[in-house]
């Protein structure tokens, strides 16, 4: 009787040892796969990053997602922004024209984004097209559209009021256009297919503009929100 009853206990402390590992490894594998929810979902947001260029935190409880965004957006404070576009259909054919102006979209895509202080925002640009910057507060009625560079840059607005940043030439420039003493050399068009990143330093709303004159008057600009 008592053989019997040592035996019946120790397949029963057997059993419970079994149940234990078990268990406990259940729970490290269900704290694994927390640890890990976290890290997938950073890495797919991570290539989400027209959420985070136009991501702003609420001012009360957001959620994990909406929080893993707002951690995302202080790692990476930037955005991405087309600068004009070109239509995938049949009359777009740019092996054999590189630069069809008359197939070209003018417009910037998104028109408003939001970025951190101190972040940049890296404008894609895509046809005949210049970036020009002006200062918070600037509004597209402030901008006097008769303002004109010279031949041979007489298409491009040249308001200098609140303008702080002026992305490169669509149009080559002869080097006598700044003024005698530089070199006797032609300053060439930039590429219509670049990308130029903007950096911005300070807290504010800022208007972008396609200063090729007709670009703008039919709509070509937006804003970037720069936020602490």
């Amino acid at each position: 009787m008592e053989k019997t009853t040592r035996r019946n206990l120790l397949k029963v402390a057997a059993a419970s040892g079994v149940s234990a590992a078990l268990g406990a490894a259940t729970k490290t594998e269900a704290r694994g796969e927390q640890r890990s929810v976290p890290g997938e979902t950073q890495g797919h947001d991570h290539h989400d990053m027209s959420m985070v260029g136009t991501h702003q935190p609420g001012p009360v409880a957001v959620s994990a997602r909406q929080q893993s965004l707002t951690r995302m957006v202080a790692t990476f404070p930037g955005a991405t922004v087309s600068f004009g576009f070109f239509p995938a259909d049949s009359t777009v054919d740019r092996m054999q024209n590189a630069a069809p102006g008359n197939r070209n979209g003018h417009a910037m895509i998104p028109n408003q984004i939001t970025i951190r202080v101190g972040g940049m925002v890296n404008f894609i640009i895509q046809g005949n097209h210049q970036i020009v910057v002006y200062d918070d507060g600037i509004q597209p009625q402030n901008i006097n559209p008769d303002l004109l560079l010279p031949a041979p840059l007489n298409n491009l607005i040249d308001d200098p009021n609140g303008r702080i940043y002026r992305g490169l030439s669509p149009t080559a420039v002869p080097a006598s256009f700044f003024g005698p003493n530089n070199p006797p050399a032609i300053i060439p068009a930039a590429p219509p297919d670049r990308i130029e990143a903007v950096s911005f330093p300070r807290v504010g709303v800022y208007l972008v503009i396609c200063a090729v004159r007709g670009h703008f008057l039919q709509g070509m600009y937006g804003y970037v929100i720069v936020v602490p």
